[in-house]
């Protein structure tokens, strides 16, 4: 699977259940009509419920420059409060309240609106209500356990 490219994302979600955050690269479009988005969370992960419950999630599609950010969202820090991990980037909000992450390349909140359980992980079907596009011309894709720059300018 490392030489399965994929774009880098910060997947966000905050309700009644409480904030959260992960580094996500299964990611991908379904449909434009609604527009939808999948989203793949491993079922091991203690947010995989928080998500579900809140019923909610914004998908950050991270630009170059946001390594370390992603680093820290995939648990690759010592940092275990959530609070800390977001405290190392200026975020806002759009339609659901999960947290959208300012300079990202792209950023869709969405709800949720199905979820299949298969295997290891959960498979979210999440219907996109609001799009912030980021000034970056360039995206942050993961290949061969690496990070790299791709678009304009790459």
């Amino acid at each position: 699977m490392a030489r399965l490219g994929a774009a880098v994302n910060i997947v966000t979600t905050d309700g009644p259940a409480g904030l959260g955050g992960l580094t996500v690269s299964a990611v991908c479009s379904v449909t434009d009509d609604p527009p939808t988005l999948l989203v793949c969370l491993n079922r091991g992960s203690p947010q995989n419920r928080l998500f579900k419950d809140n019923g909610v999630l914004c998908v950050n599609s991270l630009a170059p420059g946001q390594e370390e950010l992603s680093g820290r969202f995939a648990g690759r820090s010592a940092e275990a409060d959530m609070t800390e991990r977001f405290s190392h980037a200026s975020w806002g909000l759009l339609e659901t309240g999960s947290p959208v992450l300012d300079g990202a390349a792209v950023s869709f909140d969405c709800r949720i609106a199905e979820v299949i359980e298969r295997g290891t992980h959960s498979v979210i079907f999440a219907e996109v209500e609001a799009v912030r596009q980021g000034a970056a011309s360039r995206g942050l894709i993961w290949f061969s356990r690496d990070y790299h720059a791709i678009g304009v300018g790459s």
